[in-house]
């Protein structure tokens, strides 16, 4: 019997890929991974042969059936249908079949693979994607592009001093030409080899300015430096809360609590932290940071410049998306005299090293566990470090302390506003 559209709609994937029968060569192809395509197979020149239609939804089964309708004729005519189909789908799209660009394939990739991952990841992702891969290779077929397009693409990353970012954009564009090749769009993947002419990424420590007069001078410089002033503020929140760079970048309003009271806060919710899935989509996992005058200062000021906008530190070209997670790394290798010996990530460390030498230096041992909590690190097996209100009155007075040592002589973050811009 031929297939109905909620049979296409319901069919669910198996441990092996399987096929649901139409009509007259018609079938609808599901692959272990739940992508589903119309596929239509015939017999030409004593061979059998097949054309992939498109994917599904995006192709009904109606169309596909109109399609099969064209290529029996093709067939009737003495024509072979996979090459009448190529070219009828060229002329349509003025040079390129829409439904097998690395854009289409690769969106209907992160469809599939975002239910998996944290909201977080999910946006950086496509965000990746869409800002570095998709403006030269988004609209080309995805079989047509070779090994040597995706070395010049990632090599323009290189150019900027990314190259981490480099090497995960090519393993994202390398994971959609699997799921490309698993679903008969794609013979091979052009990403597999270029990783060994990519720079490699040098592991070990992040680079951090462990002295306190380095701190400052850094703080200093960088404010003195031609920039954006959202850059400046979310390097000022950074600084001030040794928050991960990430989440500094996705920060938004809502989650500042008490902004005019006496206990102001920081609410960082479970998904935006460092956590596995399944703690991530906890409540009591959420982490608090208590904000210090200073912090509570920057935060108002950034309010104020952002508007109404998403995100607390929005980006300068979409203002509905936040600051690119590259946006800090970029502006700080522009100070030359800090070049490889501070990034953003390694303010946390800074905090880390010089609390804890306060905390020996005063005697004052119990510190070094609160302040290793303020980092939001959660040692194996207990989880009461990611209590919200645990040592909360304490936390409040090392952030405090923190923000009165590292803010001596710094401008006022509402004088960042009026700056001159690059």
């Amino acid at each position: 019997m031929p297939l109905t559209d909620q049979q296409c709609r319901t069919a669910k994937a198996g441990e092996k890929a399987s096929k649901l029968s139409d009509s007259m060569g018609l079938y609808l192809f599901v692959t272990p991974n739940g992508f589903k395509s119309w596929r239509f197979k015939y017999r030409f020149g004593g061979k059998e042969r097949r054309i992939v239609f498109g994917s599904y939804p995006e192709l009904s089964l109606r169309k596909a059936r109109d399609l099969r309708d064209d290529a029996r004729k093709d067939l009737r005519e003495g024509k072979d249908p996979g090459e009448e189909y190529k070219r009828r789908s060229t002329l349509r799209s003025g040079g390129i079949d829409t439904s097998r660009t690395f854009e289409t394939i690769a969106r209907r990739w992160h469809q599939l693979q975002a239910p998996q991952w944290k909201d977080r990841h999910a946006h950086d992702v496509l965000a990746s994607l869409v800002a570095e891969v998709f403006p030269v290779i988004g609209a080309s077929d995805i079989s047509a592009i070779r090994p040597v397009h995706i070395r010049e693409l990632l090599e323009q990353v290189q150019k900027r001093g990314a190259i981490e970012t480099a090497h995960r954009i090519r393993q994202r564009v390398s994971a959609v030409y699997r799921f490309a090749i698993a679903s008969d769009l794609a013979e091979m993947d052009p990403a597999a080899t270029v990783g060994a002419a990519l720079q490699p990424v040098v592991k070990g420590k992040q680079p951090a300015l462990v002295k306190l007069a380095d701190a400052r001078a850094f703080i200093a410089a960088f404010d003195a430096e031609l920039g954006h002033p959202t850059t400046k503020l979310a390097s000022r929140l950074l600084a001030l809360t040794a928050a991960r760079p990430g989440v500094v970048q996705m920060a938004q309003l809502s989650e500042f609590e008490g902004l005019d009271g006496a206990e102001p806060i920081w609410r960082i919710p479970a998904a935006k932290m460092k956590l596995a899935r399944a703690k991530s989509e906890r409540e009591e996992f959420e982490f608090v940071i208590p904000l210090a005058t200073q912090t509570v200062e920057l935060v108002k000021a950034a309010a104020k410049h952002a508007g109404n906008r998403r995100y607390l530190f929005p980006s300068a070209r979409h203002s509905f998306r936040p600051i690119t997670d590259n946006a800090l790394n970029v502006a700080y290798r522009r100070l030359p005299s800090f070049t490889g010996r501070h990034v953003p990530h390694g303010w946390r460390s800074t905090f880390s090293t010089i609390m804890n030498e306060r905390a020996i230096e005063q005697d004052r041992p119990g510190d070094r566990a609160i302040i290793d909590l303020m980092l939001a690190h959660q040692p194996e097996g207990v989880e009461s470090r990611y209590n919200r209100a645990a040592y909360m009155s304490r936390r409040r007075e090392l952030a405090q302390e923190w923000a009165d040592l590292l803010m001596e002589g710094a401008a006022s973050p509402h004088a960042l506003l009026d700056l001159p811009r690059r």
